[in-house]
């Protein structure tokens, strides 16, 4: 009887053992949720700067090619022509 005694001691031991373990893995799997969480929103935050310099750099290399650096010569002068067609257009539109 008192073999049968201990092996459900052992048993209710090992139970109590595993439902700890359960417990602690369920709070760091909370805790690398919010990790996640904050990691996915810090993520996103990085990409919006990224575009935004992205348009940034954007607007300054049109600045420069408008501006006629020496490098973008041939960017500017198909630029100029490209915003001189435009304007030809607005004024045809205008004078219809």
């Amino acid at each position: 009887m008192g073999n049968i005694e201990n092996i459900v001691d052992s048993l209710e031991n090992k139970i109590s053992k595993v439902l700890h373990k359960l417990e602690l893995l369920k709070l760091a799997n909370l805790k690398l949720n919010e990790e996640l969480e904050v990691s996915k929103q810090e993520n996103l935050a990085q990409k919006k700067q990224i575009a935004n310099w992205e348009e940034k750099y954007e607007a300054l290399k049109m600045a420069n090619t408008i501006l006629g650096s020496d490098d973008n010569k041939r960017e500017t002068k198909l630029k100029i022509n490209a915003l001189i067609r435009d304007i030809d257009h607005c004024i045809a539109q205008l004078s219809d």
